[in-house]
């Protein structure tokens, strides 16, 4: 079952650490088998505010997605980022094939 690490970004500070970080990331999540579905859109609010940009990687499953997060490459060009934007990052599993809103009153 697929995984995703979502990026939030705000206040995102487009200078040398940023161009190096966008240089190096997709190497990081190569050995993962990582890839992005959204990168720096701005979302279409339609309740509520989200004043972030939205990043969107897939992985195969969790496990991939925490063994990039922790590995020494993504590790090493995660402060070029840190310093550079206002960020919330999570993972999440996606839900199985066939889910249903009442399945989670079970």
């Amino acid at each position: 079952m697929h995984a995703y690490a979502v990026g939030l970004l705000k206040d995102v500070v487009f200078g040398p650490d940023i161009v190096s970080y966008l240089e190096r990331i997709d190497a990081t999540m190569k050995p993962y088998r990582g890839r992005f579905l959204l990168h720096g859109q701005a979302p279409e609010v339609l309740e509520g505010s989200l004043p972030a940009d939205v990043v969107l990687i897939e992985f195969p499953d969790i496990e991939h997605a925490r063994r990039w997060y922790v590995s020494p490459a993504y590790q090493e060009i995660l402060p070029l980022r840190t310093r550079n934007a206002a960020s919330v990052v999570f993972l999440v599993d996606a839900l199985p094939e066939g889910h249903l809103a009442t399945d989670i009153l079970r």
